[in-house]
């Protein structure tokens, strides 16, 4: 049975300094995937530490890969856990569409459009630096919103059910990124970024 689109994105939806590559949904049956991650993953409320204090978010994550790696993100760190079979068919999936390989994976639970991700850049020292980072999507389709660092240019990207969009390249040390609120979506998004940590420090 055919689990995917073998799409192709070779256009760029940003005009300069990166790359994040739009493939539109490539997952042929998104529900046995949603049901899935949705029941099997250790999902956990997110934390970060804001001017020294602890605020714990609605929104929930996972963190999984090929080791142990230790990921460290808003002055929190995490300890991956060992792969799902179905994660490890996501895996496969979005490798072979973007033609890149990850070792890791963050699995993000929005709930509804109450949650929803700050403007931020993926620059933590423990990715490879230009590094691809793919986000796959289930569920709710949301807004996901791009934003020059130097001119504030703003570039909107609706991801799709199943779909896929990666970035690349020079992105994180140009472009910020955010997935904006909106109450008007009541109907959960899971969110998987496969990424690649370094293994040599």
């Amino acid at each position: 049975m055919k689990l995917f689109n073998l799409a192709d994105s070779s256009s760029n939806v940003l005009p300069y300094d990166g790359t994040v590559n739009y493939y539109g949904p490539v997952i042929m049956d998104v529900l046995p995937f949603y049901e899935s991650l949705y029941q099997e993953i250790n999902w956990q409320h997110d934390q970060a530490k804001i001017f020294g204090k602890l605020i714990i978010t609605k929104r929930k994550v996972a963190w999984y890969g090929d080791e142990r790696f230790e990921y460290s993100y808003s002055g929190i760190q995490k300890i991956a856990l060992p792969w799902t079979p179905t994660l490890l068919t996501l895996k496969k999936i979005v490798e072979e569409v973007s033609r890149e390989t990850y070792n890791s994976c963050l699995l993000n639970l929005y709930h509804d459009g109450n949650e929803g991700m700050s403007w931020h850049s993926d620059a933590e020292k423990d990715l490879k630096k230009h590094g691809a980072i793919a986000s796959l999507s289930f569920g709710a389709e949301r807004k996901f919103s791009f934003k020059h660092k130097k001119n504030k240019l703003k570039i909107d990207v609706i991801l799709e059910n199943g779909s896929l969009l990666v970035m690349k390249d020079e992105i994180q040390e140009h472009w910020l990124h955010s997935l904006p609120p909106s109450k008007k979506i009541t109907t959960p998004r899971i969110n998987l970024t496969f990424r690649t940590i370094n293994t040599i420090k």
